[in-house]
């Protein structure tokens, strides 16, 4: 099985034989590159174009993530599973503009379909959260009435607005609470957290992509534009709830992740280094965790349910099957 690598500290990345080396203060390990699906890099690293060539050869991307934990670029070799008429229809789902909306309105019913079943897992188990339940099923009610993919963000940012008011109710037991949401930098831990998830989601469905027909740079929600990657960005709204989110939620209500996780450097506020190493940990369980998809009537990984949605993209695109998104039962 493929895992993922991270490289946490600073230290050399390279080439050894037919394996990927990791060297830092700590130790040196060795990892069969058969094994690897994709690389984070969230320390300073030194590399040379051997091992990109490497990382080419064997179709492994390579993922880079500032000091903060925000996502800032990958290492994308040559597509291998493009398809030129695959691109074309993308193309054309993108420049006609109803068949664009119809699309990205999808990714914003799932997004908040997710949102809602997060909330409403909670308000089953007594938390006080049923006023932002009933506040974001009315924005999604509101759904089909929007005109533009500018309606659709805004509509998507305001159910946000309340679905982070009641995380505050969910962890009101616990020492964080998030005043707004501020990401560059993070004003406080729980938007640290989120901001870390969410980046962690982007390159997963990232790499996903990278292993089917699609062109990760021709999005539908978030406007396709110089900006290398936006496909990817759509995909993610589905998973934050059911990866991110939950993922958080499990780690502070065991007290997991605690204040000394994090540090502030002058507004900003920092998840150290072993506080990444704990969301990471139970990320990447997450991912290999399997449930039973009612659909397909057997048991699947969440690292598969999003190759999954992107074969479903796929379909819509061929015009085999329209696309609906994945919505989670818990």
């Amino acid at each position: 099985m493929q895992k993922t690598l991270y490289v946490f500290t600073g230290g050399v990345l390279r080439r050894k034989e037919n394996t990927l080396c990791v060297e830092t203060e700590e130790k040196t390990r060795y990892l069969p590159v058969e094994s690897v699906r994709d690389v984070m890099v969230l320390g300073e690293v030194e590399f040379n174009k051997k091992l990109l060539e490497f990382l080419h050869e064997h179709e492994i991307l390579l993922h880079f993530f500032d000091y903060y934990g925000n996502y800032v670029g990958t290492f994308y070799p040559r597509e291998h599973y493009n398809s030129g008429f695959m691109i074309l229809r993308q193309v054309e789902h993108c420049l006609d503009p109803e068949k664009r909306l119809w699309l990205a309105r999808r990714f914003v019913d799932g997004a908040l379909a997710n949102l809602l079943q997060v909330l409403e897992y909670y308000r089953h188990r007594g938390k006080e959260v049923g006023t932002y339940v009933e506040a974001i099923k009315e924005l999604k009610d509101r759904l089909p009435g929007c005109a533009t993919t500018e309606e659709l963000m805004a509509m998507e940012g305001n159910a946000r607005g309340y679905y982070y008011d009641a995380l505050n109710v969910i962890l009101e037991d616990g020492p964080f609470a998030m005043k707004r949401r501020t990401k560059r930098p993070p004003a406080d831990p729980l938007n640290a957290l989120v901001s870390f998830g969410n980046s962690l989601v982007y390159v997963k469905v990232l790499t996903e992509i990278y292993k089917t027909h699609l062109d990760p740079r021709i999005g539908y929600l978030h406007a396709t534009n110089f900006r290398r990657f936006t496909l990817n960005l759509d995909v993610a709204e589905i998973f934050k709830p059911i990866l991110a989110d939950r993922v958080m939620l499990s780690l502070l209500g065991r007290r997991v992740i605690g204040e000394d996780d994090f540090e502030r450097r002058g507004g900003a506020v920092l998840l150290k280094e072993k506080g990444r190493r704990k969301y990471v940990e139970e990320f990447e369980q997450k991912l290999q965790t399997t449930f039973h998809h009612r659909a397909l009537k057997r048991n699947v990984s969440y690292q598969t349910l999003i190759r999954l949605e992107l074969y479903k993209l796929e379909k819509h695109f061929l015009g085999e099957e329209p696309y609906e998104p994945f919505v989670s039962r818990w």
